[in-house]
């Protein structure tokens, strides 16, 4: 595990391993699969399957790509309003494959000064990890090579990049589900965000049991046979112990295709994630 960074022109290795990166292209992975249903092209044939196999249980591909898009489109908007409230430090945790769209870019676009680390184990994310150290001038960006099952590791490598005396956004986004070989979930949030200083915030997204239950649930259980996560869903009662002693901000606990959207600006299609930003007090 390593960390990289980026400040303004100046960078440092922190550690790098010479080794070549294995990428194992016999298994989908969750990056590379959320990567093919953004239309990206860092993705092998075992992905473009398992994404296909999941997407013919919930009316084909044009609608799953339309959940990961409504995923994402949380993401952004969830970034643009805590740089307007103020923040300037973010901990992107299952950062995937990086492109315009991520937090990292929105972050540096909407405050040209935040700070960012970007934190992945899949070796085709590190692979692109020079893209996610890139940095404005004003600003720095980081990736750790890490795994939200280590949260102490995460937090002592982000420590070289972010003040932890300074509010920090915690972003878990279509991350937590994926660890559903773990047997306290929310053991490791909790990890995280108690290590957080108080006006810090956490958004995050979730698969949903109780939106399109039984379309969703066959879904998942596709995806499991194909991938190497494990994936599980939760009803809207599950996602929100996740913010217990958190102050959640408008709209409070919703559809990824709800959060923050305009009235005027109509969802795609029903979206199965749980979605919510709260702010620790």
């Amino acid at each position: 595990m390593g960390l990289w960074f980026d400040r303004g022109c100046m960078s440092e290795t922190a550690r790098r391993n010479n080794d070549p990166t294995e990428i194992d292209t016999s298994v989908a992975h969750a990056s590379r699969v959320y990567d093919y249903f953004l239309g990206g092209t860092t993705n092998f044939a075992v992905d473009r399957a398992a994404a296909e196999h999941l997407a013919d249980a919930i009316g084909g591909l044009d609608v799953a790509r339309a959940h990961v898009r409504a995923n994402r489109s949380f993401l952004v908007r969830a970034v643009r309003r805590l740089a307007d409230e103020g923040i300037r430090q973010f901990l992107d945790v299952g950062t995937g494959v990086p492109n315009d769209t991520n937090t990292h870019a929105v972050a540096q676009e909407a405050a040209p000064e935040s700070r960012i680390v970007c934190v992945d184990n899949d070796p085709i994310v590190l692979a692109h990890a020079h893209r996610l150290i890139k940095s404005t001038p004003e600003g720095a960006a980081a990736f750790i090579d890490a795994d939200l099952r280590n949260p102490d590791h995460i937090l002592a490598q982000a420590a070289a990049t972010l003040d932890f005396s300074q509010p920090i956004a915690l972003m878990l986004v279509s991350i937590v589900h994926a660890l559903g070989d773990h047997d306290d979930r929310y053991g490791l949030v909790s990890a995280l965000v108690d290590a957080l200083p108080y006006g810090s915030y956490l958004a995050m997204s979730h698969l949903a049991s109780d939106v399109t239950p039984a379309e969703t649930k066959e879904a998942i259980r596709r995806l499991n046979e194909m991938a190497k996560e494990t994936y599980v869903l939760c009803s809207a009662d599950e996602f929100a112990r996740f913010f217990d002693g958190l102050e959640l901000i408008e709209p409070g606990i919703t559809r990824v295709d709800e959060w923050g959207r305009q009235e005027t600006d109509p969802p795609e299609v029903v979206t199965p994630f749980h979605a919510a930003v709260a702010r620790k007090p």
